[in-house]
């Protein structure tokens, strides 16, 4: 909606069903198959003729980085479709860096960024000497993931072998079935049936106070940028639901840093912790792909949909008027589904897509699914039933 706002002419590749489906921004749609993804991925490229990619998860990106990979050995120099990838993401030699935690964390350091001692983890005896040199608790977490859903705090050695088995495990069949049946996603049947082992990566544990930043940025360039204190999550190691609008001068530098050493383009996310005791920011992972602060246009510097409009098209930079003034913001649906009764949905912006109805209910209707399918299989989690105005 956002980008459609700053000028752009949408088309979205996706499944069936999805809630990008239920808002009058886009021009088309083209089905995305998670069963055949690269060739469902290749068909809407080539039915689209898009000037610009826009990954919205970790998988898409990947994918784009796989079919890229194949287009540059059918030429040396490069197809169309790879180098269409190559000027939405930035340069290929950092494709297999920016989807891995561990390689990510050492071109950091190697660039002066604070960050915390991060290394691959490949068996339990790696962990287990790794334990005996860390200081626990320690977060363990897997490449790809995202959503918190591949991350874990572990206070103690036995806990942490235990998460270590289950992160590094390949999708248990259940967990397959609820993404296929309720949320309409397969992506997750082939390696389930090709029982796929995931890497993960042991990271130092910093106590502090979360932070995200979200960059629009041209051939290593930042060209817009927004920057959060995280004030409220879904679930310990969920996505946030609510945030505060800061300025850090270290999330700021350290994202041009990264995306000048990176050679980033388009929209890139990177997560930080502010240390309790000092203040610093650690940075601990990037998220190659927009988040869901990237429509949240906050004036000029902060406008990623409008700095990426004028950098495709070569127009003059043309912001979008500050959605609020208020600094801190409450995202839709999680802060209404993490607690309805939530001060923050009465003091703090509440972005709520109300010009577009189909999609509020697409986004409440998600969340009473996966109530539904969690209190069946547990019977006793009490779930919250969310009042909402009529649509």
């Amino acid at each position: 909606m956002a980008l459609a706002k700053a000028g752009f002419t949408v088309n979205a590749i996706c499944p069936s069903g999805h809630p990008l489906s239920k808002t009058g921004a886009l021009r088309e749609t083209h089905a995305y198959s998670g069963l055949t993804p690269l060739a469902s991925i290749r068909a809407g490229i080539s039915a689209a003729t898009p000037d610009f990619l826009i990954s919205c998860d970790d998988l898409a990106t990947r994918q784009l980085h796989e079919i890229h990979k194949e287009e540059r050995h059918r030429a040396a120099d490069g197809t169309a479709i790879s180098k269409l990838i190559e000027r939405s993401l930035g340069a290929a030699e950092s494709f297999p860096i920016v989807y891995a935690r561990t390689p990510f964390m050492q071109v950091a350091q190697a660039e002066g960024v604070r960050v915390p001692k991060t290394a691959l983890i490949n068996s339990t005896s790696e962990l287990e000497a790794w334990i005996a040199s860390a200081t626990l608790p320690i977060v363990l977490k897997s490449n790809g993931s995202s959503g918190g859903e591949g991350v874990r705090v572990v206070q103690t050695a036995d806990e942490a072998l235990r998460a270590f088995r289950r992160l590094q495990a390949p999708p248990a069949l259940a967990h397959v079935a609820k993404r296929a049946l309720i949320d309409q996603d397969k992506t997750l049947i082939w390696p389930s049936i090709l029982r796929s082992r995931q890497v993960v990566n042991a990271q130092e544990f910093v106590v502090g106070r979360e932070a995200t930043s979200l960059i629009a940025c041209w051939n290593g360039t930042v060209l817009a940028s927004l920057h959060f204190e995280v004030i409220r999550k879904l679930n310990s190691s969920g996505p946030a639901t609510v945030l505060r609008v800061v300025y850090y001068f270290k999330m700021t530098s350290t994202t041009e840093k990264m995306a000048r050493r990176l050679g980033l383009c388009g929209l890139h996310g990177f997560d930080f912790m502010l240390e309790e005791r000092t203040g610093n920011a650690y940075l601990i992972e990037i998220n190659p792909r927009t988040t869901q602060v990237g429509h949240l246009t906050l004036g000029l510097g902060r406008d990623l949909p409008a700095a990426l409009y004028a950098a495709v098209s070569g127009q003059a930079i043309q912001p979008a008027p500050k959605l609020t003034e208020n600094d801190t913001i409450v995202l839709f649906p999680g802060e209404w589904t993490r607690n309805p009764e939530s001060t923050f949905l009465r003091s703090a912006y509440h972005d709520v897509p109300w010009e577009e109805p189909d999609l509020v209910r697409a986004g409440l209707e998600k969340h009473r699914k996966q109530s539904a399918w969690y209190s069946q299989r547990n019977p006793d989690r009490s779930v919250s039933v969310i009042g909402v105005p009529h649509l």
